[in-house]
């Protein structure tokens, strides 16, 4: 990619507050780790303010500052506690929220523009703040959407005081922001019907994956399928979190349907959910699943090819509120997807137009056996849907892409509005990087 160029001799800098990062395997860490280094290519100076990990493999301390790819990378000491459960996440998400507001009252480690994840999700409130103390001017990157996901979810009712006093810091830091990015066209209707004047500085930017890193391969040829006993088997995985948002019903439903038949599920990941779908296929006596644990980055080109089937899951209400990255490594692994999902998902547009498989509605596990004994009888055409999945993503979906769309996002804040982009249409030119 084309590097930027600045008249005035000297690259903005570009703060960026996320309390995940590798090695935290959390997917918002990894493409946060990809876009800063992208972006730290394309000219800007980065600097990253993360928490320690607690979700890595290796659950000793980070450095608490290192270079990694030209991004000084900053942690804070703690912010691991109890990170599977619901309390020790909030409780770890204000102590990093704290710690990174001593940090940033410093004016070099705010720079011209900081950019905030929802990770945790009341992260953009401090950037507010910032916002208000310091005219600090901030970039929203909205990963999941709180409160909604909560109320969703029924952790909390829509009318409680909590859920309110949220949605309206909410709008607050929104209508404050330079601008807004969200990972689907469905989320950023949810924020504009809640706050229909923002509209116009919300771009949407899908996840992506490295089609460099995980790119696809026999199963024949792959020592995870080897290791696992899947070469002779089809196989039907499930990689990523088994969250609350997940619909793991359907899937478990389809795996009880097709228990008689040469299929294997495979869960590899972890989550609230990951358990008790454990404790249900022992007790249902399904030894057509099989759980593993996360698997490292060096591991996930392989994983992720040691199927033939992909699945995507979210279960009703969550649409528009989160959106599954583990849908863009599918199609670059080139394995055919199953999405289950609402009828309104976005999703289904995405299958649509890309041809690389199909989506199921909540609950209809007989269509999702019907169309697995489909792809088992016809291995051309699981060729056929996998070959479409790598090729659409690769139009549309790679980190290189991605960093240039967020290059333009960042030029709006910088310089000043730019017109706004469609969700996805068609590659944005390196001519954005000119003025940058």
């Amino acid at each position: 990619m084309k590097s930027m160029h600045f008249d005035p001799g000297v690259s903005p800098q570009l703060s960026i507050l996320t309390q995940f990062f590798p090695p935290d395997y959390a997917p918002t860490g990894q493409l946060m780790a990809e876009l800063a280094q992208g972006l730290s290519r394309q000219g800007l100076k980065v600097q990253v303010f993360a928490g320690q990990p607690g979700y890595a493999y290796d659950r000793s301390l980070a450095p608490q500052r290192e270079v990694v790819d030209g991004v000084m990378v900053r942690r804070t000491r703690t912010s691991r506690l109890w990170p599977q459960r619901i309390r020790g996440r909030a409780v770890g998400g204000l102590l990093y929220c704290l710690r990174s507001l001593v940090k940033l009252l410093h004016p070099a480690r705010r720079g011209d523009l900081v950019l905030v994840t929802t990770e945790p999700p009341y992260l953009p409130v401090l950037a507010y703040l910032l916002h208000r103390l310091f005219k600090q001017p901030y970039l929203c990157v909205v990963y999941d959407l709180y409160p909604e996901v909560a109320v969703a979810l029924r952790v909390v009712p829509k009318t409680h005081g909590l859920a309110r006093l949220w949605n309206w810091l909410n709008c607050l830091t929104w209508r404050n922001a330079e601008a807004i990015v969200v990972l689907s066209r469905t989320m950023k209707q949810r924020i504009v019907d809640q706050c229909p004047e923002i509209s116009d500085k919300i771009s949407v930017i899908h996840n992506w994956a490295d089609p460099g890193l995980i790119y696809p391969r026999p199963k024949a040829d792959n020592w995870f399928a080897h290791q696992h006993g899947l070469t002779q088997v089809f196989t039907v995985l499930y990689s990523g979190n088994m969250g609350r948002c997940h619909d793991l019903d359907t899937v478990m439903a389809t795996a009880q349907a097709l228990r008689h038949a040469p299929v294997k599920f495979v869960f590899v990941g972890g989550g609230a959910k990951r358990q008790p779908c454990a404790d249900r296929a022992q007790a249902a006596g399904l030894t057509n699943c099989l759980f593993l644990p996360y698997q490292s980055k060096g591991d996930l080109p392989y994983s992720l090819t040691a199927c033939d089937l992909s699945l995507v899951s979210l279960v009703p209400g969550v649409e528009g509120l989160v959106a599954p990255s583990k849908l863009y490594s599918s199609l670059a692994a080139g394995r055919p997807v199953a999405a289950i999902c609402e009828t309104h998902s976005y999703l289904r547009s995405l299958l649509a137009e890309g041809g690389f498989g199909r989506a199921f509605s909540n609950g209809d596990s007989k269509g999702l056996a019907d169309f697995i004994h489909t792809l088992m009888a016809d291995p051309a055409l699981v060729k056929q849907m996998g070959d479409r999945g790598r090729s659409y993503m690769q139009q549309k979906f790679t980190p290189e892409q991605g960093v240039l769309r967020y290059v333009e996002v960042v030029e709006s804040c910088l310089y000043g509005p730019m017109p706004a982009p469609a969700a996805h249409a068609s590659p944005p030119t390196k001519a954005a990087a000119s003025r940058l």
